[in-house]
């Protein structure tokens, strides 16, 4: 079996085909667990581990005795996996898919005939060369394992594989990190230290001699000279065999007296001045002739190494595969090519690995990243399509869905007559997005971005009660129960005076209420229900759900939002979240949504006041809590951990909340909340805060969303290095609720100066997306979101901060593809291509 066929199986928990087949489910088992953290994911039915363990036991048919030994200890291994380090699962992992490789080539029938190629080219059928003669090259294809290419080998494969690195096709992707700049031709007084440059300069002295100090080091010394200054230029030899005097004489003479020599390699500063370290020299036949070493004078790549591996093996075995590449054929015709002004991919994997300038290079990272964008947009799309390819209930009528009047929605404009304040015009904007979305018979797909206290609740109401006055059921769904609770108490003070039935579905909820809810549900007596996770499950099913609002959207993944909409004939789908997302992020995550941001704080909110503190400042925090309290405010103190960790030296929320009440504040009540309580004491808790029972509340970060209380005025935080920018900015709008100044002050235990730096944007902005913006740039969009996305690819080489008008170019050449083109018929090639994505991911989404 070749790595680019079908699995027959699925990676976790499914049977074990006999034969070739056996082997793609565990490549790319083990696949999965490396680019997830080796933290021995869960599959349908069972472990990663105990899946290697047992089919390895299953070996196929055709292994000889040790063959089967090395699974068996492998097998063996594994069922030990989860007490291993983390060093000796990535080492098991390691040896493991090189195992499975030998032992797969060596099932393979002896075949001169090279493997056939992964379907990337235009013409994706082309039938597979003839039987090569004896002696002649064999070609290479993306699926040819790296032991098959000449110049590699099995010894630098079994290194390669180390590094994930397996086929051709794997080693063509693996992205130099960096480059060393010997493009950089200068004079030897224009030298600058810790800059890469060259030099061509006249040979005027040459020496070679072994060192005093040690016998095993050469040293080949040469004075150079050009017209603005001179320059001592060494290379050493590290071994014994270099120490013969015949091998230094020989070195001398590659560098007579009087020549010309390019010199490359990263400048150093010494007592004695700038100088190379480790330099490539290159003699000249002139001063003007071209280079014949690759390196010298050229941007050179750094690639990620392994032990024992080289940077100039992993050059060496590149090139070869680049060679063949141009053969593989480019997925995107070369008509769309030339209007978006990008090189053909040949083209680009060659200026990626081996550039001739830095415009070749800029050219052929924009290509690759293009096509990371590509690939990403039009699965949203697709995405959004299959989303919306039902009709959906419309839900109002198309010439009232912007009226804004009365007769536009009575529930609607009756709620907004409740409110104590008018909308904004942000949230107008909004609704009036929401309510044409609503009158058509497409469903809705939006996600609705704001800002803390930006007021995306009360519009959520608002389209909520549009769906319902239109005969249909509307769910909302929250990320924790603390939420959604606070959403239902929030509803319970304005829908009986509507007339309108709500109830809440939590984990919590009784056997016998869930049973009259469920009930009520089913015959439509009900019509918005509230919950959790747990309006997931199966029983619970809608008489007519027409709308469902998803609060916090980046907390739930796709297939989890895909469940709930399944519960509807195609109700309409209404995304919220709190947390600002910069647009290059909101695009990739969400660009099968489309995006409307409520960019407007209601008038009135008081600004909150910023301050970072050291460890040994926290009694002047501690004095500003008794000063608030004792003006009739209350505070909070959050914490990353609820008990204390052997393994990181933090305070703990059970350790403060016992110093704080018996010792800091022994005449206040001081009260705790952290995720691991039960909902009954969680709601507790929260009850006593609100009511001012208790004047302080120590709590871990489950307080940053669904904690509503507008006495509270002060927030500190604790170990606030320890929190990204955007999380802290959703604690820090717990406070500022009310009328009174409040206050945030984080509490900065780190000497890191990056830590200082990104804690400094918070002191001194309040604007969410400026926040979340830097801490993209500072953390990335993985730490960022807190979670992964179910269905991403993940992106090597593009940079969300970094590769914004790339983006912005590859969604709008999605868009048009999937106008013109939506099953990709005229495109074959971009099909293949998606199709071997959406594999790669759907393993990885039954490994989640």
């Amino acid at each position: 079996m070749v790595a680019g066929q079908r699995p027959d199986t699925e990676p976790l928990g499914g049977p074990a085909p006999a034969g070739q087949a056996w082997f793609r489910p565990l490549q790319q088992a083990l696949q999965l667990e490396a680019e997830r953290g080796f933290d021995d994911l869960q599959g349908r039915r069972e472990r990663f581990s105990a899946f290697l363990a047992r089919q390895c036991q299953e070996a196929p048919a055709g292994l000889n005795p040790p063959q089967r030994k090395v699974l068996q200890e492998l097998a063996a291994a594994y069922t030990g996996y989860g007490g291993l380090s983390m060093a000796r699962r990535q080492a098991l992992v390691r040896r493991t898919r090189q195992a499975l490789h030998e032992l797969q080539r060596a099932l393979e029938p002896p075949s001169p005939v090279a493997p056939p190629r992964l379907r990337l080219a235009a013409e994706p059928d082309q039938p597979r060369p003839e039987p090569l003669r004896p002696g002649a090259t064999p070609a290479l294809y993306p699926d040819t394992p790296l032991a098959d290419i000449r110049g590699v080998g099995p010894r630098t494969a079994q290194k390669l594989a180390a590094l994930g690195l397996f086929v051709a096709r794997d080693l063509l992707r693996y992205y130099p990190r960096d480059y060393l700049d010997y493009a950089n031709l200068v004079r030897i007084a224009a030298l600058e230290p810790g800059r890469t440059a060259t030099i061509v300069a006249t040979v005027r002295r040459t020496n070679s001699f072994t060192s005093p100090r040690n016998p095993n080091l050469s040293i080949l010394e040469l004075q150079l000279q050009d017209i603005t200054g001179r320059l001592r230029v060494t290379k050493f030899f590290a071994g014994k065999r270099f120490s013969s005097p015949g091998w230094l004489k020989a070195q001398q003479r590659q560098y007579p007296l009087g020549a010309t020599v390019a010199v490359s390699g990263l400048v150093k500063e010494t007592p004695y001045g700038p100088v190379f370290q480790d330099p490539l020299m290159e003699v000249l036949e002139s001063p003007n002739a071209p280079l014949q070493n690759q390196q010298i004078g050229r941007l050179l790549p750094v690639y990620g190494l392994t032990e024992g591996l080289t940077a100039e093996r992993v050059r060496a075995a590149i090139q070869p595969v680049l060679a063949a590449a141009a053969a593989w054929g480019d997925p995107l015709p070369a008509a769309l090519l030339e209007q978006e002004g990008l090189v053909a991919l040949p083209t680009a994997l060659t200026q990626i690995h081996q550039p001739a300038n830095q415009e070749s290079l800029s050219a052929a990272r924009r290509r690759l990243v293009f096509d990371e964008f590509l690939l990403l947009q039009r699965g949203l799309l697709q995405r959004r399509r299959e989303l919306t390819s039902r009709p959906a209930p419309a839900l109002a009528p198309p010439a009232q869905a912007l009226a804004g009047t009365r007769a536009c929605g009575s529930l609607m404009q009756a709620f907004l007559e409740l409110l104590p304040f008018p909308l904004t015009g942000a949230q107008q904007r909004v609704l009036a997005e929401i309510r044409a979305d609503l009158a058509r018979e497409q469903p809705m797909a939006r996600l609705v971005q704001g800002d803390v206290g930006s007021g995306k609740t009360v519009v959520a109401i608002a389209a909520l009660l549009t769906a319902i006055d239109a005969g249909c059921q509307s769910a909302l769904m929250a990320p924790t129960e603390v939420l959604a609770e606070q959403h239902y108490n929030k509803l319970c003070e304005w829908l009986p005076q509507l007339h309108v039935s709500c109830a809440l579905l939590t984990g919590s909820t009784p056997a016998r209420r869930r049973r009259e809810l469920l009930a009520d549900l089913a015959n439509g007596n009900l019509q918005l229900l509230v919950g959790t996770h747990a309006l997931l499950e199966d029983p619970v099913q809608f008489a007519r759900l027409g709308l469902v609002v998803v609060d916090e959207q980046h907390r739930f993944g796709v297939t989890q939002r895909n469940r709930l909409l399944d519960k509807g004939l195609q109700p309409h789908l209404l995304t919220m979240t709190a947390t600002p997302i910069p647009r290059t992020l909101a695009l990739s995550l969400h660009g099968d949504l489309e995006v409307s941001q409520i960019d407007e704080l209601p008038p009135g909110r008081t600004p909150i006041r910023t301050a970072m503190l050291r460890a040994g400042e926290r009694q002047e925090a501690y004095g500003l809590i008794r000063q608030e309290v004792a003006a009739g405010q209350r505070a909070y103190v959050v914490l990353p951990l609820v008990e204390e960790s052997e393994k990181l030296d933090l305070r703990s929320a059970v350790e403060v909340h016992r110093q704080l009440s018996e010792e800091v504040f022994p005449e206040l009540s001081v009260g705790l909340l952290h995720g691991r309580m039960a909902s009954a004491d969680k709601q507790a808790a929260i009850r006593a805060f609100a009511r001012g029972e208790s004047h302080v509340l120590v709590s871990t970060t489950v307080v940053e969303v669904g904690v509503d209380v507008p006495q509270a005025s002060v927030m500190v935080i604790e170990h606030a290095d320890r929190f990204g920018l955007a999380q802290l900015h959703q604690l820090r709008g717990r406070v500022g609720r009310g009328a009174a100044a409040s206050h945030c002050l984080l509490i900065n235990d780190s000497r890191n100066a990056l830590a200082r730096q990104r804690l400094e944007v918070l002191v001194h902005s309040s604007d969410g997306f400026e926040i979340a913006e830097m801490d993209l740039r500072l953390r990335g969009p993985g730490a960022v979101l807190g979670t992964r996305q179910s269905g991403l690819p993940d992106l090597a080489l593009a940079s969300l901060t970094d590769d914004g008008e790339v983006l912005e170019q590859a969604r709008r050449v999605a868009q048009e593809l999937m106008a013109s083109d939506p099953e990709l018929r005229r495109h074959p090639a971009l099909a293949q291509v998606l199709a071997d994505q959406r594999q790669r991911l759907s393993q990885g989404a039954r490994l989640n």
